[in-house]
């Protein structure tokens, strides 16, 4: 008698380990069809941004083969998820369906009508915690509310119990008598017709394998010097698992556990509050908390990352509003010629458009730079936020709706645990504090990368015999600065203060 296959349908959790749908699945003992349907028009205002879609690709293509490992092989489908799901069960027998949640709007949405769908046709319908530490709605202040200020959220979490170990990869799934038909990754057009990707292939190995490679090579290396690294764009000091996570190559209970391995005493210790707030715009690592939580401080940055689900999940319209109704009417600066010229890195703030042209090589940013760029255009271009979050979300490789989300509401003053809106980060400064030998801007600026490091982030103000020597010609071969700094932070300043 043959035995009904169980579907696990993986929208974004594309590894074996600690995969919960995947191992409820093996658990059974029956046939398992690992599923992925390509539905673009069911991410509601938010489809994958084109770098997104490059990891995608090779994301599934290296789960792909991990299944063929297991015995098994990944169907993939195109068009609606509820009109994909009855077809592959007509067409196979399933009488269950398994899958891992997600937290964006659009999608709780349509889940929420998928499973009243299955289950109202005679089917199990299941679905698994494999994304965060602690689900939105099992985290409350004392008078059962959302959380809005990152400190007593995360005091809240640490307070529960460990996140449960990750769950082992299956060693072999077993397949169903016949497989279906299924599209090829190539079918679906997610790669560029136009090849830019050469820096993110440099850049990046995407996959559960690229994952666990560099978890470990974090929480072997650059980790034992995170809290002093994590602020130096020019040196290799973030985890930069953040596309990883976003793209479930791997969960966070695996990173939580990796650290919490490593027999760290204090690693539930809460870290010290600082005016310089989370704002990762998506990414995992934020705003350093000066304390001495030391090397465990990097568990807290998962810590901002379920803070940022948290607060999706609670404040769905916070994707296209700021949370602080105040702002809905601030007197924001319609300039597309300014925009382009931030989205291309020719500001002419050094520090600032170095992290420009990182992010369009490589599909990442390192966070300082993520925060100077982004106060840069809400606060010296006086540009909307919301158009930076756009420009992120189709550039970045982690982009992430939550994190990005928190993060633009964050630099612009108008979001959850947001900085003070008097907080306007210096470009120049920033740079100079954080990239003092200028190695950072001499990367992605080549063109300024014969200044003295004593004016490489601010040639405006070089002497016309040092940009001479170094071939710097200000207007033609690096741009001159689209606003004066002090000018624009004046200017800002009174258009908060004259908020209501």
């Amino acid at each position: 008698m043959d035995v009904a296959p169980i579907i696990v349908w993986l929208q974004s959790e594309f590894r074996l380990l600690d995969n919960p749908a995947l191992r409820a699945a093996e658990l059974r003992g029956a046939p398992v069809l690992p599923l992925y349907i390509w539905s673009p028009a069911e991410e509601g205002e938010w489809p994958l941004g084109q770098a997104s879609r490059w990891w995608l690709h090779h994301s599934l293509t290296a789960f792909g083969e991990s299944l063929r490992d297991a015995g098994s092989r990944l169907v993939i489908r195109e068009g609606s998820a509820l009109e994909e799901l009855h077809r592959l069960i007509k067409q196979t027998g399933a009488k269950s369906v398994f899958w891992n949640r997600r937290y964006e709007p659009a999608i709780i949405k349509r889940d929420g009508q998928l499973k009243s769908a299955l289950t109202g046709d005679g089917l199990e319908a299941q679905s698994f915690n494999s994304a965060l530490l602690h689900e939105p709605w099992t985290v409350q202040n004392q008078a059962g509310r959302p959380f809005q200020v990152f400190t007593p959220f995360w005091k809240t979490c640490l307070a529960k119990a460990d996140p449960p170990a990750p769950q082992p990869a299956p060693e072999f799934l077993p397949p169903p008598k016949d497989w279906p038909a299924s599209l090829a990754v190539g079918d679906l057009n997610l790669l560029p017709k136009i090849d830019w990707a050469a820096g993110m292939r440099e850049t990046w190995q995407p996959g559960e394998a690229g994952a666990r490679a560099r978890l470990q090579q974090f929480v072997t290396a650059a980790f034992t010097d995170y809290a002093a690294e994590r602020n130096r764009p020019d040196h290799p000091g973030t985890s930069r698992l953040s596309p990883h996570l976003h793209f479930g190559e791997l969960s966070p209970r695996q990173v939580w556990h990796a650290f919490r391995d490593l027999g760290i005493p204090d690693a539930k210790r809460t870290p010290e509050s600082s005016s310089d707030r989370s704002q990762s715009l998506g990414a995992v690592e934020s705003p350093p908390r000066h304390g001495a939580w030391r090397n465990s401080q990097f568990l807290a940055e998962l810590g901002w990352r379920e803070f940022a689900h948290h607060l999706l999940f609670h404040f769905p319209h916070s994707t296209r509003k700021p949370l602080r109704s105040k702002f809905e009417g601030f007197p924001w600066r319609e300039d597309a010629a300014w925009l382009r010229a931030w989205q291309k890195g020719l500001t002419g703030y050094p520090f600032v458009d170095a992290g420009l042209r990182e992010l369009w090589a490589t599909g990442w940013m390192h966070n300082r730079a993520r925060m100077v760029v982004g106060s840069f255009l809400v606060k010296d271009l006086l540009i909307d936020w919301r158009a930076g979050a756009r420009w992120f979300w189709d550039t970045l490789v982690d982009a992430d709706l939550a994190n990005n989300t928190l993060g633009w509401q964050w630099v612009s003053g108008c979001g959850a645990d947001a900085a003070p809106y008097f907080r306007v980060f210096n470009p120049a400064g920033q740079g100079e504090k954080f990239d003092p030998d200028g190695d950072y801007v001499r990367r992605w600026v080549p063109e300024l990368s014969d200044l003295p490091a004593r004016w490489i982030h601010r040639p405006f103000d070089a002497p016309s015999e040092v940009l001479a020597a170094a071939q710097v010609e200000l207007g033609h071969t690096y741009p001159e600065p689209l606003v004066s700094h002090a000018i624009a932070r004046d200017v800002a300043l009174e258009a908060y203060a004259n908020l209501s």
